[in-house]
């Protein structure tokens, strides 16, 4: 087992304050895999601390300068990637080979995107002939990151704040440290100055609030639950800090009668894949009425075919939810989805052949309304709920019904309609017909999906204060 007790504090690694040891869980298996500790009040100031000691100095550190640190961060990043997935897949269960791809090239692909960005940016803006306008680094940043897609979070934090000159302090979660741990090593052997980059790990109510509502930490960036943004906000409000929120999500998957069986495979397949934890899944999918009884039958197709196994299994599956509490959650609101609506596929319990570890059925519950709790709650589990509807502006009045706002997705080959619902949709993306997103599209959402954008440049821009100054020239 793994013995990762110690956090990174101003360029080196430090034994906690006091020992508070935690396992972390394979899901595949249910065993122990490492351990680590949790911070202390007295860790959490020591990280802050260090991050503002360095602020001073990292701030004015030219452009060029960070640029080749962030380019040899890509390259560690790069020359280190198998450590990196292996390290996911087995903290959070992603299957070894989505582990390499996605889950390891999530953090590449937004790190290059980052370069791209920042190359191209300026921090002065002219806004008349005697005035300037300053964009500068709003300071000490806390970063507090999920487990379901770990280096993608840590990236789409770390990097851009880092680059436009602020000061970290990472708290990965607990459930799945390991990959944070060692992206820690890889700031170091890229060679950032000392108290750049902190690390400690720890839990909500623990590290996670220490940073919230600490007096020296200028913002705080969450991704997580809506709940967790909730009382971070709330942590955070005594001292009027910046908080970026990146939350929960309830896509809606608006599938006309003319995007046939391939729209519905995909959208059945993107709402399962990663285990179905993803807060952008598409999780509602509303059929036109005509097609509603072919596509039930097209989705139950589609989940009796995906197959279910260990993080370790070579090829293309899905592998086991997070933790006991995810699994126990998710099997809770099957029960009652399937109570609501009728089940198709799936349903209660680990898949035939699979009796340890957290695995869940790929599950269709259909003939869903937007009362029902299954259609309302985020599962973040491999759970499709189907319904139908008769017309353009019903299918949007549904989409929209509802208190998240992150990513619907259009299926249609008709441009005008396509454009027509997108337009009309709450959420901060809408995906159309599979195409996916660009390389530094900003990534975010609308009410309780949370507030803020990252990646590219709205990333950056993210991390920064705005100053006007009179009388330049």
């Amino acid at each position: 087992m793994l013995e990762k007790r110690n956090f990174y504090i101003n360029g080196a690694w430090v034994a906690p304050a006091k020992a508070n040891d935690f396992e972390v869980i394979d899901p595949s298996t249910e065993e122990p895999c490492a351990v680590i500790s949790l911070g202390d009040q007295a860790d959490t100031d020591a990280a802050v601390a260090a991050a503002k000691a360095a602020f001073a100095d990292w701030a004015f550190v030219d452009k060029s300068e960070k640029m080749a640190l962030l380019k040899k961060l890509l390259e560690v990043y790069n020359d280190r990637q198998e450590e990196m997935a292996q390290a996911m897949s087995m903290e959070m269960g992603a299957p070894i080979s989505m582990s390499r791809v996605n889950q390891v090239g999530a953090g590449s692909w937004h790190l290059e995107g980052f370069l791209k960005a920042f190359e191209g940016m300026s921090f002065e803006r002219d806004y008349t002939s005697t005035e300037k306008t300053l964009l500068e680094p709003i300071g000490v940043c806390a970063l507090i990151t999920p487990w379901n897609w770990p280096m993608n979070q840590i990236v789409l934090k770390a990097v851009p704040a880092i680059a436009v000159g602020c000061t970290t302090v990472l708290k990965p979660s607990e459930i799945a440290p390991l990959s944070g741990l060692l992206f820690a090593e890889f700031m170091d052997e890229a060679g950032f100055p000392a108290g750049v980059f902190n690390l400690v790990n720890g839990d909500g109510p623990g590290v996670g609030s220490q940073l919230s509502a600490h007096p020296d930490v200028d913002m705080v960036s969450f991704t997580g639950s809506s709940r967790a943004g909730k009382l971070i906000s709330k942590a955070a409000a005594d001292t009027l800090k910046r908080v970026s929120l990146e939350l929960g999500g309830k896509g809606a998957n608006i599938i006309f009668a003319d995007a046939g069986a391939k729209g519905v495979e995909y959208g059945a397949s993107r709402c399962f894949r990663n285990s179905g934890q993803s807060c952008n899944a598409p999780t509602r999918m509303l059929v036109e009425s005509s097609f509603y009884d072919e596509a039930v039958e097209i989705a139950t197709r589609v989940a009796n075919e995906t197959h279910v196994g260990p993080a370790s299994e070579e090829g293309q599956h899905i592998g086991p939810v997070v933790s006991k509490a995810q699994y126990d959650k998710i099997q809770g609101l099957i029960e009652v989805g399937m109570g609501e609506g009728r089940l198709t596929a799936g349903g209660l319990g680990r898949p035939d052949g699979l009796n340890r570890g957290y695995y869940v059925k790929p599950t269709v519950i259909a003939d869903v309304t937007n009362d029902m709790t299954i259609a309302r709650e985020e599962v973040f589990g491999p759970v499709l709920s189907v319904m139908k509807f008769d017309t353009i502006d019903e299918a949007i009045a549904i989409a929209n019904d509802t208190d998240y706002g992150l990513t619907n997705y259009i299926q249609t080959p008709d441009d005008e309609k396509r454009h027509y619902v997108a337009r009309r949709l709450r959420s901060g993306m809408v995906e159309t017909n599979g195409q996916g997103f660009a390389q530094g599209s900003p990534f975010g959402g609308y009410k309780q999906s949370g507030n803020g954008r990252e990646g590219g440049m709205y990333g950056l821009e993210e991390f920064l204060e705005v100053k006007a100054v009179s009388g330049w020239s």
